[in-house]
């Protein structure tokens, strides 16, 4: 306890008129305050850690399947008769598109241009194969800056790799009615085996259209730009298909 003298002049003579004034002091006032904030501690930690969640955008890969990926190309499949084949050429219908997300939001993009073809023997498409080169100096995006940014070194590189190739191994049924597609990517300047799935269907006469979205690690290509250290990009990235094919005389 600890007393407090009250009421006193520069003399004194007060001091001795009144008693003294007690007040309960059981523990400093420093060590009240510090209890104080110690009880509020976890509740402020769950508001910041709401904060630094609610920030973070979706992953749009979230909900895609992600493409298997082998360090090793696969074979070359089988050649097959030049006049037992048809050929369809990809129309301007075609797009080629990716959307690439960091911790504050996603951006889209994709490729204006490229080429290519698909092949099939008297319409069994068990027997398609797709070849597709991009261009990938027609790379755009949602943001003008973005979009020089994403041709630099620090990621698609397009000077020093002006093209990115797919070229299918093989195409197999599956029991749900869709198609695994694997095949060899080239982009980068690296070449891996990837296998995705994908719906492959004759549409009007004489035209195959191939859709598909799944994920695949830009890391696995060595484009691996992390970023600013408050704004991670992720790794994973979706990949966008939507081609239609026709016949290449038509």
């Amino acid at each position: 306890m600890m007393s407090i003298p009250h009421g006193g002049d520069r003399s004194g003579r007060g001091l001795l008129c009144r008693p003294p004034q007690v007040i309960e002091c059981n523990q400093p006032m420093e060590i009240q305050d510090m209890s104080l904030s110690l009880k509020y501690l976890p509740l402020a930690a769950l508001v910041v850690l709401g904060l630094i969640l609610g920030a973070c955008a979706a992953d749009p890969t979230a909900d895609a399947p992600a493409a298997t990926v082998t360090e090793t190309p696969a074979p070359e499949p089988e050649p097959v008769a030049e006049t037992a084949a048809t050929s369809f050429g990809f129309s301007d219908a075609s797009t080629i598109g990716f959307v690439g997300s960091k911790v504050t939001g996603s951006h889209e993009g994709g490729f204006k241009t490229f080429g290519g073809a698909m092949e099939i023997t008297e319409g069994d498409l068990g027997t398609l194969a797709v070849r597709v080169e991009i261009e990938t100096g027609s790379l755009w995006a949602d943001n003008e800056k973005l979009t020089g940014h994403l041709k630099s070194a620090e990621f698609f590189g397009v000077e020093e790799h002006p093209t990115a190739t797919f070229e299918s191994t093989s195409i197999t049924a599956q029991e749900d009615g869709s198609y695994l597609v694997t095949g060899n990517l080239d982009l980068h300047g690296v070449t891996k085996s990837i296998s995705f799935p994908a719906t492959i269907e004759a549409a009007a006469a004489g035209t195959y259209t191939v859709k598909a979205e799944f994920s695949i690690k830009r890391f696995d290509f060595d484009i691996v730009y992390p970023g600013k250290a408050d704004d991670l990009i992720r790794d994973d990235v979706l990949i966008k298909l939507d081609l239609l094919a026709a016949r290449a005389n038509t």
